[in-house]
């Protein structure tokens, strides 16, 4: 059960096939040379990308995470023993049941996020993907959540522990491209004919 100080990860699906795998196998996986500081969390949140046709740009369902393990892309895959990445490292993690939430959390606009850190708590607030973002004074407190979790799974090794600039913070947090995604663009200079 999502509680208001579960670690969870928001993490992109490109492909429906891979929403099925979730549903249907329990596992979802990440390139290792890609993946989020920490993989060990308790929830995953599955943000939605173009390819879900009316249900692009929004975060319906979660499901918590009972595990992880390292493998190769071929191992999951294996109807795909030929693609460029098959022997690539990847996290595998394994699922329990996909839980679909009270109500979507929406991209007020499109957002190009890979993966972002937030809680239940600001999950089950959330009507927005902005409104994930841990307000900038709970960053630290995150992290550290983040930290012993990752302690406990991994050893020390890979996660710091010291006074961590804020910019760098929201990047270990995944907040800084979303928060990038938010600043205006210049406007193009429109070509000479």
């Amino acid at each position: 059960m999502l509680e208001p100080t579960s670690l969870v990860l928001v993490a992109v699906v490109n492909d429906p096939r891979d929403l099925e795998i979730a549903r249907l196998l329990g596992w979802y996986r990440i390139p290792l040379r890609s993946a989020p500081k920490v993989v060990f969390v308790d929830y995953l949140a599955f943000y939605l990308t173009g390819a879900f046709g009316d249900a692009k740009w929004q975060i319906q369902s979660i499901a918590p995470v009972l595990g992880h393990e390292l493998t190769t892309r071929r191992e999951l895959l294996k109807d795909q023993p030929d693609h460029p990445r098959a022997k690539e490292e990847y996290y595998k993690l394994q699922l329990g049941p996909l839980e679909n939430l009270p109500k979507p959390v929406r991209a007020d606009k499109w957002k190009r996020i890979t993966f972002l850190y937030t809680t239940g708590e600001y999950l089950m607030q959330a009507d927005t993907i902005n409104d994930l973002v841990v307000r900038t004074e709970e960053r630290r407190i995150l992290w550290q959540a983040l930290r012993e979790r990752a302690e406990g799974e991994y050893g020390t090794a890979g996660v710091p522990d010291m006074d961590i600039p804020e910019e760098v913070l929201a990047v270990l947090l995944g907040i800084h491209e979303l928060e990038q995604s938010y600043k205006t663009k210049p406007a193009r200079a429109k070509k000479s004919q």
